[in-house]
């Protein structure tokens, strides 16, 4: 393997389709070395997987690559933003490392405490509730011939849901969506405005404020939400309840989980319904179908593109030498599309066999805490929109639909399309 391959992977323009330099990387550097980010990209499905399931070697207590790139936007601020966002840093409580860049056992005993909303038992019983945000998102298309599907409803229907989930007043609906848009954009690369840069630190300062509120609340008259389950619940090794700090940090993480990532999956699956006219006849009415399409959709577009890892020892991957304190980045959006894993690869096949073989969701004791959620939302979604649509395809007139370059995700920002009712 060499690390004299010409791929720009980090680039905005190559951020935005970066299927070609990953097949690149695939084939000719699995793990390739970044200098400029001083970080060792895994491209290979193979190599992922065993990265995965080793979370000794390859731990994720990740914090100093998250830390860097806030540093980056920092140093960019004027002189007086940067003593603004100063102040403002200084007014939010610290979030220490939970489940996400925690590594086993501490990393167990915070998701158990919110596992119990997660199972197979507690998502079947919100199929109703989940129907129900979906059907009234639907309403609002019927009338009209085109849409922005994303504002009309990739962005509001999992965002509605999460905010059930987690139990937002009615009354703090509107900032709570504002706050919840804003958390992700802080892993894009798109520029901000000094102003920008302020308005969403006074926005995150916001949001603590009223979580923080809502988990006092909580303790004094708790109710069926995921804030009641972690104001309320203790640390059994520590007989204690978890800080502001770790409450915060893991709702922080479910707010981009439990929104962002299906948000981006409803539009990138829409966008291969419009693409793949064929597709939406053949898929609608047949749940097996769509279970499998929406596997494609992530597999294709995975919504995380890629999350890094912290070598703890020294190693090789896929005989390529790592020294104990490298950093790795899996870039799930690249092992997706392996042909070695997936034959033709860059098509969406509806009877493609373990198309659930995806890592779109990751893999082991990192998997997605959220995905038997997402992947309800996404089924319902996708059968209730073939029910009562169709025809779907771009509408004239606007610029193409493309991905707002990240390091992490993969977001589609606008997908004006066309359709027609059925019936």
């Amino acid at each position: 393997m060499s690390d004299s391959v010409d791929v720009a992977l980090f680039d905005p323009a190559t951020l935005i389709d970066p299927y070609e330099a990953y097949r690149t990387l695939r084939d000719e550097a699995p793990v390739h070395f970044v200098p400029a980010m001083n970080l060792h990209v895994v491209t290979r499905y193979d190599l992922l997987r065993e990265a995965l399931k080793d979370t000794e070697t390859y731990s994720s207590k990740f914090d100093q690559f998250l830390g860097a790139a806030q540093e980056m936007l920092f140093a960019a601020a004027p002189p007086e933003t940067q003593q603004r966002l100063i102040e403002l840093n200084g007014q939010m409580v610290e979030l220490p490392p939970t489940m996400l860049t925690l590594d086993e056992p501490e990393h167990t005993k915070y998701r158990s405490l919110v596992s119990r909303l997660f199972t197979g038992s507690q998502v079947k019983r919100s199929q109703d509730q989940v129907q129900a945000v979906i059907d009234a998102a639907l309403e609002s298309m019927l009338d009209r011939e085109a849409a922005d599907f994303m504002e009309s409803f990739a962005f509001p229907v999992p965002l509605r849901i999460i905010a059930d989930r987690l139990g937002i007043p009615e009354a703090d609906r509107a900032f709570f969506n504002d706050a919840a848009t804003s958390a992700a954009s802080g892993l894009r690369l798109t520029p901000l405005s000094p102003e920008d840069m302020v308005h969403r630190a006074q926005i995150a300062l916001d949001l603590q404020k009223l979580l923080v509120g809502l988990v006092e609340a909580r303790r004094e008259d708790p109710r069926d939400d995921m804030i009641t389950i972690l104001a309320t619940s203790k640390l059994e090794e520590e007989n204690r309840l978890l800080t502001h700090g770790e409450c915060l940090s893991i709702l922080n993480q479910f707010l981009v989980a439990g929104h962002e990532t299906t948000t981006s999956t409803f539009g990138w699956g829409m966008l291969l319904l419009c693409k793949n006219p064929a597709v939406q006849d053949e898929i609608r009415g047949d749940g097996r179908l769509i279970r499998t399409f929406v596997e494609e959709a992530l597999r294709l577009e995975a919504p995380v593109q890629g999350l890094p890892r912290l070598v703890t020892k020294d190693t090789t991957l896929g005989g390529y030498p790592l020294p104990a304190g490298s950093m790795i980045m899996l870039r799930y959006g690249a092992a997706n599309r392996d042909e070695r894993q997936f034959p033709d690869p860059d098509v969406v096949n509806v009877h493609r066999e373990k198309a659930g073989m995806q890592l779109a969701f990751g893999s082991g004791v990192h998997h997605c805490i959220g995905a038997p959620l997402a992947r309800q939302e996404l089924n319902l979604g996708f059968e209730a929109l073939l029910k009562r649509l169709q025809d779907f395809r771009l509408a004239e007139g606007h610029p193409p639909p493309e991905a707002e370059p990240s390091f992490i995700l993969r977001n589609l920002p606008k997908l004006h399309i066309r359709y027609r009712m059925r019936g």
